[in-house]
């Protein structure tokens, strides 16, 4: 799986993706409990940036969607506009 990662989180991790394999279906909210096990630079982040939003393969999703090997999935803070 591809997850992409946008504004203050790509900032935060000092990257713009990761690749994950997963081996069956789990939700974007269990892939999310995964990415905080690698290091304290996931945990801090993921931990300090609310509301975070998520899109399955450019389609908007929640926390409880599911996502597959195969998926790309984008993580992002709230957009706000001006």
């Amino acid at each position: 799986m591809r997850i992409l990662y946008f504004a203050q989180l790509r900032q935060m991790l000092g990257k713009s993706e990761d690749l994950l394999n997963i081996k069956e279906e789990k939700k974007i909210r269990e892939v999310i409990d995964e990415l905080t096990t690698i290091n304290d630079d996931y945990r801090k982040a993921f931990n300090n940036i609310r509301n975070l939003q998520y899109a399955i393969n450019c389609e908007y999703a929640n926390k409880d969607s599911l996502v597959s090997d195969k998926d790309e999935l984008a993580v992002f803070p709230p957009v706000t506009g001006g």
